[in-house]
């Protein structure tokens, strides 16, 4: 494991059933611990906490960032290339609704990127995105 920080991010699901089919299952993400209530995922590496909270349910606030309408939010991970085209092309092949297609946004810019925003089963929007080249990640 490297020096880098991991993050650690609870959010509220409406069923665990569904987290744990949409993280587990469809993005691959290992389970760890878990109750009635809560069940932690390995996200890359990262501790994800889906929260059995449905009254949480329902916000839909977004913005307008390159001609897209993102939702205002939202979380996700920012891949290598390769990896970001695999999940793209995996998540086609499971007849994904994205609330966002996978693309290429800030075109010939320093922000270049490729991205995707889909919701998990319980309305969370997941972004995940790359960079032809990842030093520029926070590149002005």
């Amino acid at each position: 494991m490297s020096n880098l920080a991991l993050f650690h991010l609870a959010f509220p699901v409406t069923s665990l059933v569904n987290a744990r089919r949409f993280y587990g299952e469809l993005l691959g993400c290992p389970e760890g611990r878990s109750s009635e209530t809560w069940v932690d995922f390995d996200f890359h590496g990262h501790q994800i906490v889906a929260h059995l909270a449905p009254e949480e349910w329902g916000n839909v606030a977004a913005h307008d960032v390159d001609g897209d309408n993102v939702p205002v939010r939202h979380f996700g991970l920012v891949l290598s290339m390769e990896e970001w085209q695999a999940l793209a092309d995996r998540l086609r092949a499971a007849d994904t609704h994205f609330v966002i297609e996978p693309h290429v946004r800030f075109q010939g810019q320093p922000g270049e990127q490729a991205t995707m925003f889909l919701r998990d089963p319980c309305g969370n929007a997941l972004e995940f995105k790359a960079f032809a080249d990842r030093s520029k990640l926070f590149a002005k």
